[in-house]
């Protein structure tokens, strides 16, 4: 045993094996208690991107690519884009995506599709609003919903309801259609009013158009725990990473390997948040992720 042991035996293994292992434990630690974290009976879950800063190296810059700034200057260091897909409630990543920095969050989003469960409502963020995503995810499985903002400039016709609570119907572009010619020409959804703190109003909107079961006050308060995810990239890439500015493998599949391996190291401390939550009846947010960190 030398001290390169432990790195030629990473280099041998590479990354698929690290994602093997997230993806079936992820699946394995989910199902564990999953039923004390439902909402009205479905399972809750965030999608949204983030990006990672990696070390910079000739390979990483070549496979990742890095942001443009104007005048032609590029970031100092490459960087991979990429989408997760996350237990609201628990915060522990049921699946992930991630490649270069050039590829859009909308094209990784529609890969984690198939990985959302039967029976479950996906907070999403107001950048992947779009017909196809969103009647995809809905006729992908049985009973799965999202919960998505308007943009400013969407536009729908009032089908029945009230300004505060309505079922609305939107046309599907041409060019979405052209792109998945399996999309109807509309879809409909149900719009909710919400006036900010500062008076501002904007909608969401969700396929969950039951009133009766799913109150309108309820789905909103769902909404604002969306920032859940926010904190979840927020420990993922500064409480874990401590005061290192960039993952540290200089090679793609080194990088590849310690991405997939610090999820599983998160989720397993996500899971043992979680349980302790259970035993001492709180939330889990309600617990701290860097005292659990230093604790384990």
């Amino acid at each position: 045993i030398t001290s390169s042991a432990t790195t030629q035996a990473r280099q041998r293994m590479g990354a698929e094996p690290l994602r093997w292992l997230f993806e079936h434990s992820a699946k394995q630690w989910i199902s564990q208690d999953q039923e004390h974290f439902l909402f009205h009976g479905l399972n809750l879950l965030a999608m949204d991107g983030t990006t990672l800063r990696l070390a910079d190296s000739a390979a990483n810059r070549e496979h990742f690519g890095a942001q443009n700034y104007p005048n032609d200057k590029v970031a100092s260091y490459p960087q991979a884009r990429g989408v997760t897909l996350v237990m609201l409630e628990t915060q522990i990543i049921r699946d992930a995506r991630f490649g270069s920095y050039k590829t859009s969050e909308t094209t990784f989003a529609h890969e984690l599709l198939s990985s959302i469960p039967d029976d479950s409502l996906t907070v999403i963020d107001r950048g992947f609003l779009s017909a196809q995503l969103l009647c995809n995810l809905i006729r992908g499985g049985r009973n799965r919903h999202f919960l998505i903002p308007a943009k400013s400039n969407t536009k729908w016709e009032v089908i029945e309801g009230s300004v505060d609570d309505a079922l609305v119907e939107m046309a599907v572009s041409a060019a979405a259609r052209r792109n998945d010619p399996t999309l109807p020409k509309t879809w409909r959804a149900r719009a909710l009013r919400v006036v900010d703190d500062k008076g501002k109003i904007r909608y969401l909107l969700t396929s969950l158009t039951d009133s009766k079961t799913f109150k309108a006050a309820d789905l909103i308060a769902c909404y604002d725990r969306r920032w859940r995810i926010e904190t979840s990239y927020r420990e993922l890439k500064h409480s874990m990473m401590g005061t290192a500015l960039t993952l540290r493998s200089t090679t793609v599949a080194g990088t590849e390997q310690e991405i997939w391996g610090a999820m599983i190291a998160y989720n397993l401390i996500r899971l043992e948040i979680a349980k302790a939550a259970l035993e001492a009846q709180c939330e889990p947010t309600a617990i701290s992720f860097t005292l659990a960190l230093m604790t384990i």
